[in-house]
């Protein structure tokens, strides 16, 4: 199939997902997409059980593999996503609890690193280095599945901000951190670096290269659009900065989701209110919304599909369930490290780490992200575990954090 046509059948699909969703099911849009795919993906794989001759499963695993989900996210969508995400991430809200944010997502991303990794090699007899791997891809909280429950989940305004806030940031630290580790693990393989001293040279250059280029090249984009008084044009500017920085970054070797964050962040802030009409100001607002919502649904319906690349063996899975534990751990380690080190400056209402807690969702950066690692002995279990925690996490916390917020009555927050 041409990629128009994949394209084509993912759309579809994810409207029709969308509306049996709507229809009988009621769940929020994006997960409610996610479990009609795993529904249909287990309905393709009984029938095929029934009626193995015709070989349905075997034409749906190489249809969903000859899609490159991991490229596709990486290097496609997620540029999109997280500048949309961030260009609704406001600055002055942001700058209020910048200090729990900034600790979060680079302490508690090696913290959660360490601790998943460090249980994972306990778990499974795998070696340290590549249990590292594994905890530095499922530490990071999606800001795709985050940002998507968060319009469902209705929480303060000030905790959505900074549980948005640390996803968008932490999302680019786990990464780089992810590079570094694949590195050190998997030194034949010629697309990381290897060794020390060039693993510390790529995560300097990953993120703050990734951070001044977004700087940059949203500064070049807002000053443009002081120029300019036409909504089409300027919405066209800023997907030309999120398509084409994106693409920039990769090609520069620097975090590319590092850049989008930056970008975005600072046109939704400095270009919204100095470089935009107020008409301009809803027209791009509306757009990226709209942008967001469809590449969302499409995402979760990958997720749901990428199931057949998974490997059911009994070990695979129960590895996969005990890592639910071990990454809800790694989580509360990143969230309550940093509220420990600022509790002495700042007052914490009860319930800020709970709610944290099970509000870090992971989605479809970490199965991505799997996906990409070299092949290897490990590889198979890694993807398996990845995907059995995500989907846990986007069904069963997605589900219930509005919940848990509800009864900590939803006052939990930095003061």
């Amino acid at each position: 199939m041409t990629i128009l046509q994949i394209t084509s059948l993912l759309i579809v699909l994810a409207g029709i997902f969308g509306a049996i969703n709507y229809l009988f099911l009621k769940l929020p849009s994006a997960i409610g997409i996610l479990v009609v795919a795993l529904l249909a993906s287990f309905g393709v794989m009984l029938v095929d059980m029934g009626l193995p001759h015709l070989e349905i499963a075997e034409t749906a695993r190489d249809l969903i593999t000859s899609i490159d989900f991991s490229d596709a996210l990486l290097e496609g969508m997620l540029g999109l996503l997280l500048f949309a995400g961030a260009l609704h991430v406001k600055l002055a809200d942001l700058r209020q609890q910048w200090r729990a944010v900034f600790l979060m997502a680079t302490m508690g991303v090696a913290l959660s690193t360490v601790v998943i990794g460090t249980g994972f090699h306990w778990l499974t007899g795998m070696p340290l280095l590549v249990a590292l791997v594994f905890g530095s891809l499922i530490s990071p909280t999606d800001p795709v599945a985050v940002l998507g429950v968060l319009r469902e989940a209705n929480l303060r305004k000030s905790l959505e901000t900074k549980i948005a806030g640390e996803s968008l940031f932490n999302d680019g630290v786990g990464y780089v951190v992810f590079l570094v580790l694949v590195g050190l693990a998997f030194p034949g393989d010629d697309h990381h670096a290897s060794g020390l001293q060039a693993a510390a040279l790529l995560f300097v250059q990953e993120a703050l290269g990734g951070a001044v280029l977004g700087l940059v090249l949203g500064w070049l984009t807002f000053r443009v659009m002081r120029l300019i008084d036409d909504y089409s044009l300027e919405v066209l500017l800023t997907l030309g900065l999120a398509f084409g920085g994106y693409e920039l970054a990769v090609f520069l070797h620097v975090s590319a989701p590092i850049m989008a964050v930056c970008a975005g962040l600072l046109i939704g802030e400095v270009g919204a209110k100095h470089g935009m009409s107020e008409e301009t100001r809803d027209y791009v607002d509306a757009f990226w919304k709209l942008i967001d919502e469809i590449l969302n649904a499409v995402l979760f319906l990958m997720i749901g599909f990428e199931v057949f690349a998974v490997a059911f063996e009994v070990d695979f899975l129960l590895a996969g369930v005990l890592s639910i534990g071990l990454a809800l751990i790694g989580r509360l380690a990143a969230v309550a490290v940093p509220v420990l080190i600022l509790r002495p400056f700042r007052t914490f209402a009860p319930g800020v780490v709970p709610i944290m807690t099970w509000g870090g969702l992971k989605g479809g950066i970490s199965v991505a992200l799997a996906l990409s690692l070299p092949d290897n002995e490990w590889k198979p279990l890694i993807l398996t575990a990845t995907y059995v925690v995500v989907i846990f996490s986007i069904i069963v916390q997605g589900l219930t954090v509005g919940k848990l917020a509800n009864r900590l009555g939803r006052a939990p927050d930095l003061v």
